[in-house]
């Protein structure tokens, strides 16, 4: 069974409106709220971080969401979870690379509990005074889908680090120590008057743009040419994998009114029918949702 299953197997349970999108917006508090988990193991291996980047990415990864809803970061919360043989200074360093990420976020409170594994748990809050907030199920026809950056290069890095790898830095840096596009989100959310999609890339351009599809019941056509990437990524074997489900770069991409994406890197159009289209060169790849999610990462 893998985590979509699981997670609908949740909503249908509790019959909650407030699952689907990565973070739950409660209108009544003016707040999004989410939460997001690193496994040692399973996310991570100190074989290839520092305590101060897992700090870094941990934060990040949280903040990323707030800005996918569109609302502005505002406040974490850390629990963490250490077995006996770490020291205080891998406490100090994690937080040290925490706060650096946070910038005007706070940290304002949290757990700290003993484990067999590092097991890190964080929580964060967005306010959404003044921003229009996005949902996946609110792509519409005719918009055009924008991204905030280049795609493939955190897969690209984790690829070198599992190769025993460090060159070059800037992709192994992409995956360990990435940033949320607070700057992206601020404007998107400010600047789009209608409904509007956004996610950010955690899991692969390719998941996000399947998702929206999916919960919007429209198809996304992207032209694979238009999609930014780091050129280093030419060296590699599997370039367009790397693009389109290479996880963790934490870019985002909406689908936004053409006044809004004029400003933009533009990759393709929001039209009526499901799944998603790449065009690539003269040819048209058809993409279900069940295509992307067999070749995604898979937690269990």
């Amino acid at each position: 069974m893998k985590e979509k299953e699981f997670i609908n197997i949740i909503k249908n349970t509790l019959n909650s409106d407030y699952i689907g999108d990565d973070c739950a917006c409660l209108r009544d508090l003016g707040i999004v709220v989410t939460q997001d988990s690193l496994v040692e193991g399973v996310h991570f291996s100190l074989d290839f971080t520092t305590p101060y980047k897992l700090g870094w990415k941990s934060a990040m990864v949280n903040i990323s969401d707030v800005c996918a809803s569109g609302a502005e970061p505002k406040y974490l919360t850390v629990a963490l979870s250490l077995p006996k043989n770490i020291g205080e200074d891998f406490v100090e360093e994690f937080y040290q690379g925490l706060k650096d990420a946070c910038g005007e976020v706070q940290v304002v409170g949290g757990d700290i509990t003993g484990s067999d594994k590092i097991f890190i748990s964080v929580t964060a809050i967005g306010k959404t005074e003044g921003r229009k907030i996005s949902s996946r199920k609110n792509a519409n026809i005719g918009q055009k889908i924008i991204v905030s950056g280049g795609h493939g290069a955190s897969g690209a890095g984790l690829k070198l680090l599992l190769g025993g790898k460090n060159e070059p830095s800037g992709l192994i840096n992409s995956h360990l120590m990435p940033v949320a596009q607070r700057d992206f989100s601020l404007i998107v959310s400010t600047r789009q008057k209608n409904d509007y999609a956004m996610m950010d890339t955690s899991d692969g351009l390719a998941d996000a743009l399947s998702q929206i599809a999916e919960s919007s019941c429209v198809n996304l056509e992207v032209d694979f040419s238009k999609i930014p990437y780091n050129k280093e990524l030419e060296s590699f074997d599997d370039l367009e994998d790397l693009v389109l489900l290479g996880g963790e770069d934490y870019q985002l991409v909406a689908t936004v009114d053409e006044e809004v994406a004029k400003d933009f890197i533009i990759i393709g159009e929001v039209k009526s029918g499901s799944g998603v289209t790449i065009l690539k060169q003269d040819k048209k790849i058809q993409l279900s949702k069940q295509d992307v999610e067999e070749k995604l990462f898979n937690h269990f």
